[in-house]
């Protein structure tokens, strides 16, 4: 297993352009050497910023949107149209970036289109199959979960060979979600976290402490795993930097 690195940005502003560049940079280069780029996204605050920020990078111009195919980690099973849906967010962001094709736009199944979030979740878990993400991003909530992840919920499963799961009862609303298991997103190559806040603090130092009880200590790519940070979520981490 490779050892999580840090990357430190001065602010979340900087964050957001920083991993908006560094994002474009990649995809275009693995482009260049292969036949598909996989992508796997995630929702919040901060990684709708760097996708808006995509916008300013102009790698973003050679980017080949019938080479790159996207996903997401998690979303919530609510209608469609519905504004809490993760990947409504990304793709209004993302769209002024470049356009992506969408036969290669993987989105969660929405509430208006399955029975309930176990069956969204068989549904997507067909889709993804065997797929392996080059770059998945994830952000971190201040209980240490990330995507629908949650620490001591039933749905939250280390060893499981499920790769999607329904959530129900969630401690943060909404309470239905979909998610990938752990495993899917352990075999991606490479896992950036993208984590921004004060409030965040505390659970980064307990993952990087070692504490197994937070489904973030348990995510590691297979090639890098790399946290990306602003000062405030970042106190007494150690400096290293993350190779392109």
């Amino acid at each position: 297993m490779n050892a999580p690195r840090v990357m430190r940005y001065q602010s979340a502003d900087e964050l957001s352009e920083g991993v908006a560049h560094r994002l474009a940079h990649n995809i275009v280069m693995m482009q260049q050497n292969q036949p598909r780029v996989d992508l796997c996204l995630t929702g919040g605050r901060i990684a709708n910023q760097i996708y808006g920020r995509l916008g300013n990078a102009s790698e973003c111009g050679q980017v080949d949107p019938e080479k790159l195919h996207v996903w997401w980690g998690d979303d919530r099973f609510v209608p469609a149209g519905d504004p809490d849906r993760n990947s409504l967010q990304s793709l209004l962001q993302l769209s002024k970036a470049f356009h992506l094709d969408p036969a290669n736009t993987h989105v969660m199944p929405a509430a208006d289109g399955r029975a309930d979030p176990d069956e969204a979740a068989y549904s997507y878990a067909e889709e993804v199959g065997d797929t392996i993400f080059d770059i998945c991003l994830l952000g971190m909530g201040p209980d240490g979960h990330v995507a629908s992840l949650f620490p001591g919920h039933p749905a939250f499963v280390p060893d499981t060979s499920q790769i999607a799961v329904g959530v129900t009862d969630a401690p943060k609303p909404p309470p239905e979600r979909i998610s990938l298991t752990l495993p899917v997103i352990n075999r991606s190559r490479r896992i950036w976290f993208l984590v921004s806040g004060g409030e965040k603090a505390e659970a980064v130092s307990r993952v990087f402490a070692g504490d197994q009880s937070l489904p973030a200590t348990l995510v590691h790519g297979t090639e890098e795993t790399c946290w990306m940070t602003d000062p405030d979520a970042a106190g007494g981490l150690p400096r290293y930097n993350c190779s392109l």
